[in-house]
């Protein structure tokens, strides 16, 4: 049996790795003290812990037991944790990828919110961007989560490309099987210009993968593959400008960064979480505060 909840008081932690920069603990916190909650967000890194992705069973299983209220869980975990749920929401569910766990009792209840908060953060920075034809590089959870947002949002074709070419592919089949047969395309990055082409027809690109993160720095793609015309959105958001957020600019794209989808999806976390609703402008200007610089930009 896990400890019984105290009303008004929460605990919450963060899996996965590298997760030394999240601002979500910041950012849940300071909303949490706005609403007269008591609220402690802990950083659970499998980096500090010596343990591999395969641990986030017994985590969750450590959790529920120590009185935790739920867990973000971040990559590489997403799709790994699925298996050590007892139930999903009907979003998780479509997506195949968890980004939130609440205990319910001694019940495990995987949600997904890192589609709606890539979906507002969309229509927030890039509200009248074409959708005809999108390419996103990562085909994991992130990459799901993205997918469906965009094809949610009306997106033609989503044209994937994954440094897994069967999880590229699998991804497409589960869009094909939920939007219909013309909505999504793997592509594949070991073959030829694969992905210069279907750049060259695209109206713009997502990037769902962690380069760019401090612990995994660099481009996930060459930087002449971006043009003035094309649309760039990043789901990293620590640094805030990414190499790709940066090159994208300077080559002429429009550009969102990952500070309003780390910013929507953690409001919606909170939401389940608590049961109570967060003021989601406020989170933003906290998200501006903790960063030190705006990251409304178009």
């Amino acid at each position: 049996m896990s400890p019984p909840h105290t009303e008004g008081s929460y605990l919450v932690g963060l899996v996965g790795t590298g997760i030394g920069p999240s601002l979500s603990p910041a950012l849940h916190e300071r909303e949490a003290d706005e609403l007269g909650l008591r609220y402690l967000y802990r950083r659970l890194d499998l980096d500090v812990l010596g343990l591999k992705a395969t641990a986030i069973g017994d985590l969750v299983a450590a959790a529920k037991l120590a009185g935790f209220d739920g867990l973000n869980v971040t990559h590489p975990c997403k799709q790994l944790v699925l298996a050590h749920l007892d139930e999903l929401a009907p979003e998780a569910e479509a997506l195949g990828a968890v980004n939130t766990v609440v205990f319910e009792g001694d019940r495990a209840i995987g949600h997904n919110t890192d589609s709606s908060g890539f979906a507002r953060s969309v229509g927030l920075g890039l509200p009248d961007a074409a959708l005809d034809d999108v390419v996103l590089l990562g085909a994991g959870g992130a990459g799901a989560a993205v997918a469906h947002a965009l094809l949610t949002l009306g997106a033609g074709t989503i044209r994937i490309f994954d440094a897994d070419p069967s999880r590229s592919g699998a991804l497409a089949d589960a869009l094909r099987g939920r939007f219909g047969a013309e909505r999504a395309e793997a592509g594949r990055l070991d073959r030829g210009d694969g992905l210069a082409a279907a750049l060259a027809r695209a109206d713009g690109l997502a990037h769902a993968t962690p380069t760019g993160m401090a612990a995994h720095p660099g481009l996930p793609l060459p930087a002449e593959l971006l043009r003035p015309g094309l649309w760039v959105a990043d789901i990293v958001y620590r640094p805030l400008d990414t190499p790709l957020v940066t090159t994208a600019r300077e080559r002429g794209c429009r550009v969102l960064d990952g500070g309003k989808m780390a910013v929507f999806q953690a409001a919606d976390a909170f939401r389940l979480f608590t049961g109570h609703e967060p003021d989601a402008g406020r989170m933003l200007r906290h998200f501006d505060a903790l960063t030190g610089e705006t990251h409304v930009r178009t």
